[in-house]
């Protein structure tokens, strides 16, 4: 018998595997790519300093790639992001700058304005049945000529320290005596303890829902597939925090991703919105007639991407510390670049908040390990190109053998 269950376990893995290949390939992918550019630079791409200016550079474009992810899902796309973000980053330095607001309420004021923004685009879109390729074009044009004027084209700054510590700040280590204990002069203890408890927190909820899952007879993962992606996926966050613990500790801005990063999770895959949002991308005419409010979840999915959009360009500026008119400039190809290379679907109703998150990780590392390495700015763009090309491709290519 045991002969026989041998390559029926097999099979089993590789349908799985095949059934699953736009996940694990994209993870795969992103762990090649960091092993290439690791090796390639001499080891600098994992040094503690580099591994934090990674974090810090790939924020804002991974904090709105979660918002452009619903917007793809949901059947549409959104082109003026990055002029949004370039424009409240503009607001916000001459708010804080020229009429002496206090940071805290130009952050409030910056987000709001921000949610304004994409809730109007998704009137047109959602309402009006515009398509939301001319709508956000539009926007693009709008908000990158809004934010010339309001800079008068001359660079706005600095900031208050406040401000900038928004990007730019750390977590202070609340537990100074894991150094001494462990024998080191320099270790931020609290960025240690964060690391061993996400991992215990993801493998505690990993095994819980697999047990559920098995209870219901719904557990298709193969356990080996089980066991070693969660010990690849806690030694990755362990590593890093460690590297993150050896300099300065955790970013704050990578606190913001953590959070955001968890939330968009918890929607998409555990409330009715995100389910329906999904519905809408697969088909919104079946999903109209199953009663939900399409047009409602497709304006939210707008406003919610001008919140993010606002946010990550308050991060922008406060890490470059001042607002220039170039800002957000190209941001909206590499949001959307992100998403695809994550695995979400042109035609809607698929793609993962993990996925875009590893798309995005995929363009920062490239981006990364291409400048540390002196590879021109022009080659970049042709390589980015054809890598986004590739992750289209081989969408395509999965549903046509499904």
């Amino acid at each position: 018998m045991a002969d026989v269950a041998k390559p029926q376990d097999s099979r089993s893995a590789m349908t799985y595997l095949r059934h699953h290949m736009r996940e694990y390939g994209m993870l795969l992918a992103l762990v090649a790519i960091m092993v290439f550019f690791q090796i390639q630079t001499g080891g600098t791409l994992m040094r503690p300093v580099n591994l934090t200016n990674l974090f810090l550079q790939n924020s804002y474009i991974i904090i709105m790639a979660l918002g452009m992810l619903l917007v793809i899902v949901a059947g549409h796309i959104d082109l003026s992001v990055g002029s949004v973000a370039g424009f409240i980053g503009a607001f916000a330095a001459v708010a804080m700058v020229n009429w002496d607001l206090h940071p805290l309420v130009v952050i409030v004021l910056s987000l709001g304005l921000g949610t304004l923004i994409g809730a109007a685009q998704g009137y047109w879109v959602a309402y009006w049945k515009i398509p939301s390729f001319i709508v956000t074009l539009a926007g693009m044009l709008v908000f990158r000529g809004a934010t010339l004027w309001l800079l008068n084209g001359k660079s706005v700054g600095p900031f208050s320290k406040g401000f900038q510590s928004l990007s730019t700040g750390f977590v202070p280590d609340f537990l100074p005596f894991v150094a001494p204990m462990l024998g080191m002069e320099r270790l931020n203890g609290f960025a240690l303890a964060v690391g061993v408890a996400i991992v215990a927190a993801i493998l505690w909820l990993q095994i819980g829902a697999r047990a559920r899952a098995a209870a219901y007879g719904m557990a298709d993962e193969p356990f080996g597939f089980f066991v070693g992606r969660n010990l690849v996926v806690g030694a990755a966050i362990l590593y890093v925090t460690w590297l993150l613990a050896t300099f300065r500790g955790i970013p704050n801005v990578l606190v913001t991703m953590g959070i955001l990063i968890v939330l968009y999770m918890f929607v998409t895959n555990s409330t009715t919105v995100g389910r329906r949002i999904y519905a809408i991308g697969g088909n919104e005419k079946a999903a109209k007639l199953s009663g939900i409010k399409t047009e409602r979840l497709t304006f939210l999915a707008f406003a919610n991407m001008g919140f993010l959009a606002a946010l990550a360009g308050l991060i922008f500026a406060a890490r470059l510390n001042t607002a220039t008119p170039k800002a957000g400039v190209s941001f909206e190809l590499d949001v959307i670049a992100a998403v695809f290379i994550g695995g979400a679907s042109m035609s809607g109703g698929v793609g993962t908040i993990v996925g875009a998150v590893v798309g995005a990780f995929i363009m920062g590392v490239m981006n990364n390990g291409m400048s540390i390495i002196g590879i021109g700015i022009d080659y970049q763009q042709v390589i980015k190109g054809l890598v986004l090309l590739a992750a289209v491709i081989f969408d395509v290519y999965n549903k046509s053998k499904s």
